[in-house]
């Protein structure tokens, strides 16, 4: 007759796991690696994962996730600003709902802010785990938890501080460091997008990311039309990636060059660029979240640095290549420079960013 008992090693894969992970871009893509050593750990768990819409894109369709529950924290405060408090009101009351219709057996704090605190006060969960008192820039968020991490080092990157979270829970490192699946429409779509700014799929293809949310994160434009400029001398073709709202600053680097380059910002998904930059032998970006993304989708990137610390947020794996100058005020962390002439990320030269970019692309 056969057993249906559910044994002692049965029982620990049927859990529910709730990840909390609200945002970034570069953030969510750097806890994608401890998705996936929970998934590995417990194949037969239903996982869900807390986000903000923001950077919902990186997550969906994962196979390692069951649910994607999605905070429009951003939209319910425009909303509020436009005047439909109503609205708003209806819209995170559905939501406070859904988070709390199912009881989850372990809960894991990854953001450790105040903001996504609120919501793990709200949920049901056994244990809610996370790192405990002294992280930098917690905002006492370890209040909120019933079980806590000591502490590490914040000088240790992002992904292995997490998975060092996933250590003291017991849970071991995966074997995949990043998966994120691009699906077919994906591919498609990067790709009809390359079409149509005529690049030949048979000849080097560059991307430069120049854009980030920090002024004192961004290199001067002349050197990104230098840069560009000095590809293209070498037979490699230059697409310039970001968001909408970068579409007038990377006009006005490519209006500086002599020869002509792309503007694709603002036309693809994060899923999309995701594919587009796996096609292409080269990134190159500030640190941003399409930094990020280039590194885990595995194209070798050329990350340029100043105000932040690349052994803690850098691009993860042996292929890349972080610059910067290494000025004494430097990492300093701030969004406005108090020398007043972001000297750390000015005294990076294009000479250098092309002797880096053609290490990695051969004409």
């Amino acid at each position: 007759m056969k057993n249906y008992l559910l044994t002692l090693t049965d029982i620990k894969y049927y859990v529910n796991i709730l990840i909390v992970k609200t945002s970034a871009i570069g953030d969510v893509t750097h806890t994608l690696p401890s998705l996936n050593s929970i998934r590995q750990e417990f194949p037969k768990a239903h996982i869900t994962w807390l986000i903000e819409e923001e950077a919902v894109d990186i997550i969906r369709n994962n196979p390692a996730l069951d649910r994607v529950l999605i905070s429009k924290r951003k939209s319910w405060i425009k909303g509020l600003k436009a005047g439909k408090r109503w609205s708003v009101i209806c819209q995170v009351f559905r939501f406070l709902k859904e988070i709390r219709d199912t009881h989850y057996d372990l809960l894991i704090d990854f953001q450790g802010l105040l903001k996504s605190s609120v919501f793990i006060a709200l949920c049901h969960a056994k244990r809610k785990a996370g790192f405990g008192k002294g992280m930098e820039h917690s905002e006492c968020s370890h209040l909120f938890l019933n079980e806590r991490v000591p502490p590490v080092d914040m000088d240790i990157h992002a992904i292995e501080r997490e998975l060092l979270l996933l250590k003291a829970l017991s849970i071991p490192p995966g074997k995949e460091i990043y998966q994120m699946p691009i699906t077919p429409a994906d591919k498609k779509e990067a790709k009809i997008i390359l079409t149509g700014a005529n690049i030949d799929p048979l000849r080097p293809l560059i991307a430069i990311n120049p854009m980030t949310t920090w002024q004192t994160k961004h290199w001067y434009k002349e050197g990104f039309a230098e840069l560009a400029d000095r590809l293209i001398d070498q037979k490699i073709q230059v697409v310039f990636t970001g968001g909408r709202s970068d579409v007038p600053a990377i006009t006005e680097i490519i209006k500086l060059m002599r020869t002509t380059a792309t503007n694709l910002a603002g036309q693809t998904s994060l899923k999309a660029l995701a594919a587009l930059y796996a096609l292409a032998d080269v990134v190159i970006s500030t640190d941003t979240g399409p930094m990020h993304i280039a590194a885990a989708i595995g194209t070798p990137t050329i990350a340029l640095f100043g105000p932040t610390a690349p052994w803690r947020t850098g691009p993860y794996g042996k292929q890349h290549k972080v610059i910067r100058s290494n000025i004494p005020c430097s990492p300093c962390f701030k969004k406005s420079c108090t020398r007043g002439d972001n000297a750390c990320m000015r005294q990076i030269s294009p000479g250098e960013v092309l002797k880096a970019a053609l290490s990695k692309c051969t004409p």
